[in-house]
C-alpha cells in the first residue's frame, strides 16, 4: 500500500488535512507521547465504478492510499520514537502550508522552515553513519562501502548547501547505496496549499498561488491547493449533499480527488484493474512497470508461475461490452511478461500453479 507521510508547521491545518482525506480522526500508534495517527483512504476511481456495474462482482475493492499524521517537530520526530520511524517509512510527503491570513513572504518561510528541519534531521544521519563508515574503509577494501561512503559525502555537501537530497542526481547503484537510510529530504513532496474560504473556488489554480508566493518548481515536486474549513465541512455531508455543497463553493471535484491525483503523478503511479464475477480491483503500480511486475504486486506464486497476460483498454472493453465481446472483436490481447502495462488496462494473469 502507497504510504505518505503529512508534514507542516503548527496550525496549518495539517491534522485537518488528515481528517479531510481520511474521513476520521485515524488510530494512534500509542506510544505514550503525542500520537502520530494513521489512516486508509480508498483511491476514487471512476473507471473501477463502471467495470463493478459491467460484472456486479461480490465485493469491489479500490486501491488505498495510507496516511501518516506525526505531530510535533520533524528533528524530534527523527531522533527516536515510533512516530520517526513511522514518518521514514512513507514513499512521499505530503507538506501542507497556510496561505491564509498570511503575510507577504510567509508562505514560502515556512515551507522553507520544514525542509530545512528535514535537511538537518538528514545530516545528523549523514555525519553519524560517516564517522563509523571512514574508519571501516580503512580497515578494510569493499567497493559497496566505497561506493556509500562517496555518496554519502555527495549528500552531505548537498544538505549543507541548504538543498534537499530531491535535487540531488542519484545514479541506479548510489540510490541503492542509501536507500535504506530513507531519508527525509530525498522524499518527494507534495505542497498543499491551505487556502482562505474566499479562494475556495481557485484551488484548481495551485501553481498561480506558487508562483506569486514565491515558490519556484523544484525536482520531485508538485503543488495542490485545498480549502480545509470547506472540505472539513464538505466531509461530514452525504454524496448527494456534498455536489450540491461543492456547486456552491464552485467546486468540480474534491480535494481528495485532487490530492490523490497529483500523488500518483508525483510518484509516477498507474492503475490496472483485474475483473470479474467474485471481484473487481483496483490495483497500483509504477508506469513502465511489465506484466511480469504486475503479477507480482497480485501474488508471488503468480508471478513465479506467469504464462500470458490477456490484456485489454478500459475504453475498448467498456465499447465491447464484455470480455467475451473484447476476444471476438480481438480487443483482449495475450501478452508475454515483457509487456509494459499501461494505465487503465484490465488485465488477467494466466499462470501455472
Amino acid at each position: 500500500m502507497l504510504k505518505i507521510g503529512i508534514v507542516g508547521l503548527a496550525q496549518v491545518g495539517k491534522t485537518t488535512f488528515f481528517r479531510i482525506v481520511t474521513k476520521s480522526h485515524g488510530a494512534g500508534l500509542s506510544t505514550g507521547r503525542p500520537e502520530a495517527h494513521v489512516g486508509v483512504v480508498s483511491v476514487p476511481d471512476p473507471r473501477l465504478d463502471r467495470l463493478s456495474g459491467m460484472f456486479h462482482p461480490r465485493k469491489t475493492v479500490p486501491a488505498s492510499i495510507e496516511y501518516v499524521d506525526t505531530p510535533g517537530s520533524i528533528i524530534e520526530l527523527a531522533r527516536g520514537g515510533t512516530e520517526g520511524a513511522a514518518l521514514r517509512e512513507v514513499e512521499a510527503l505530503a507538506h501542507v502550508v497556510r496561505a491564509f491570513d498570511t503575510e507577504p513572504g510567509s508562505l514560502l518561510r515556512d515551507l522553507e522552515t520544514v525542509e530545512l528541519e528535514l535537511m538537518l534531521s538528514d545530516l545528523v544521519v549523514i555525519e553519524k553513519r560517516l564517522e563509523r563508515l571512514e574508519k571501516d574503509v580503512k580497515k578494510q577494501k569493499n567497493p559497496a562501502l566505497d561506493l556509500e561512503l562517496q555518496t554519502l559525502r555527495s549528500c552531505k555537501a548537498t544538505l549543507e548547501k541548504q538543498r534537499p537530497l530531491r535535487e540531488l542526481t542519484l545514479s541506479p547503484d548510489e540510490e541503492r547505496a542509501v536507500r535504506g537510510f530513507t531519508f527525509f529530504s530525498l522524499k518527494p513532496a507534495l505542497y498543499i496549499l491551505n487556502l482562505d474560504e474566499k479562494d475556495a473556488a481557485r484551488t484548481g489554480q495551485a501553481e498561480e498561488f506558487a508562483r506569486a508566493a514565491g515558490l519556484r518548481h523544484k525536482p520531485h515536486t508538485m503543488v495542490v491547493a485545498v480549502c480545509g474549513k470547506v472540505e472539513a465541512e464538505l466531509a461530514e455531508l452525504s454524496d448527494a449533499e456534498a455536489v450540491e455543497f461543492m456547486a456552491s463553493f464552485g467546486l468540480a471535484e474534491s480535494a481528495i480527488a485532487r490530492v490523490i491525483r497529483s500523488s500518483y503523478q508525483l510518484l509516477g503511479l498507474i492503475s490496472f484493474f483485474t475483473v470479474g464475477e467474485d471481484e473487481c480491483r483496483a490495483w497500483t503500480i509504477h508506469a513502465g512497470a511489465t506484466a511480469w511486475e504486475a503479477a507480482g504486486e497480485i501474488h508471488s506464486d503468480i508471478q513465479h508461475g506467469f504464462i500470458r497476460a490477456e490484456v485489454a483498454g478500459y475504453d475498448d472493453l467498456i465499447a465491447c461490452g464484455s470480455l467475451v465481446e473484447a476476444r471476438n472483436r480481438g480487443r483482449l490481447r495475450l501478452e508475454g511478461k515483457e509487456y509494459v502495462i499501461k494505465d487503465g488496462e484490465i488485465v488477467h494473469f494466466r499462470h501455472s500453479g
